[in-house]
């Protein structure tokens, strides 16, 4: 009788190894000189400032910036779609787009693999997808870590956690303490459904509707597929753009990524106690996806807004005086915006403009 070996409960070490040999070249594409390397060791090494006067920062008061996020059950849709080069990218937005909210600059990322058995291409692929991500976010790859735990996930599951740390200036962080009666919000547009209500949607798409992943959308365009796995989008370019423009913080006064809980909750969460935001939901037209899919699976209007972005993937509230250069920023940085609500005297609630 052969002795027992790891390879027998389902972790074979040797496919492992291959495995990790694939994922350097994902991680260095996405460094810059502020990371120090340190291959094969326990830890990511960044340079929080450059030696180099030509590129230093000279931070007075640094804040460090720190946020953490998965993809949820869009992963699903991913695994019915057998693509998964592009997850990565939502994870990467979820958490980088949550510290750009405190005006941060992104530095680096990790990012943690769950898996039920050794997938080598598989997981290339997941990285190359968070790799795509950092490329677009300006931040580095700094490091991760891939766990095969067979029993606790099914052979071909897998999750993904990713987190997130970046710096501001202490005089330039944004708390949504500012707002104040009269500022403006300005909507920026997401790219679809992002990472957000895939539990509600994968039900109303395939169990509700009977689509399949392959089922095309003639009005969209789309298959069912691509349309559920559009990444997410990522707003560093734009953010940073209006941000080093406008450095003080009489501008900006607060920053809402639009995530689950849709509009309201996510912009109440940063107003001060004598703050309201006042939204119209005819300033900005709803995106086919989201009219599609509560056609396709009749969901209430008010359930929609909830749950989902509805087009507004970040929600800047600003100065009324510097809203529509603002806005055009945001525009020449080739994404769409709508002012879409305002401030007034309050008790610290969003809420829609009433008919």
């Amino acid at each position: 009788m052969s002795r027992l070996t790891y390879k027998d409960s389902g972790v074979d070490l040797e496919v492992y190894e291959q495995a990790m040999q694939r994922l350097p070249h994902w991680m260095h594409r996405t460094h810059s000189p502020r990371v120090m390397r340190l291959d094969g060791g326990f830890a990511g090494l960044f340079r929080l400032d450059f030696d180099n006067p030509l590129f230093a920062r000279n931070y007075q008061e640094p804040i460090l910036v720190s946020g953490t996020d998965g993809v949820g059950t869009k992963l699903k849709v991913a695994q019915m779609a057998e693509r998964h080069d592009t997850v990565g990218i939502d994870l990467v937005a979820m958490c980088v787009n949550d510290i750009l909210c405190c005006g941060a600059e992104p530095l680096f990322f990790l990012d943690y693999v769950a898996m039920g058995r050794d997938q080598p291409v598989l997981l290339e692929q997941i990285v190359k997808g968070i790799s795509d991500g950092c490329l677009q976010a300006d931040c580095a790859l700094l490091g991760g870590e891939t766990a095969i735990m067979p029993d606790l996930y099914q052979p071909d599951d897998y999750d993904l956690a990713g987190f997130c740390v970046g710096v501001v200036e202490k005089k330039q962080l944004i708390t949504g303490a500012q707002i104040a009666p009269d500022d403006i919000v300005i909507g920026i547009a997401s790219s679809g459904f992002h990472s957000n209500g895939y539990s509600l949607l994968r039900k109303a798409v395939f169990s509700h509707a009977g689509l399949s992943i392959e089922t095309p959308i003639e009005e969209l365009q789309t298959t069912v597929g691509d349309l559920l796995l559009t990444p997410t989008q990522i707003y560093v370019d734009v953010v940073r753009r209006v941000l080093n423009h406008y450095k003080v913080k009489s501008v900006v006064h607060g920053i809402a990524h639009i995530t689950g809980g849709g509009l309201l909750e996510n912009t109440q969460r940063i107003l001060p106690e004598k703050v309201d935001l006042v939204f119209d939901a005819q300033a900005w037209e709803v995106p086919a996806p989201f009219q599609w899919l509560q056609r396709v699976a009749d969901i209430d209007t008010a359930e929609m807004y909830r749950v989902f972005n509805m087009g507004i993937g970040l929600a800047l509230i600003v100065s009324p005086y510097y809203a529509r250069s603002i806005a055009d920023m945001v525009q020449a940085c080739g994404l769409q915006c709508w002012s879409i609500g305002h401030a007034v005297v309050g008790e610290g609630k969003s809420r829609w403009k009433e008919a």
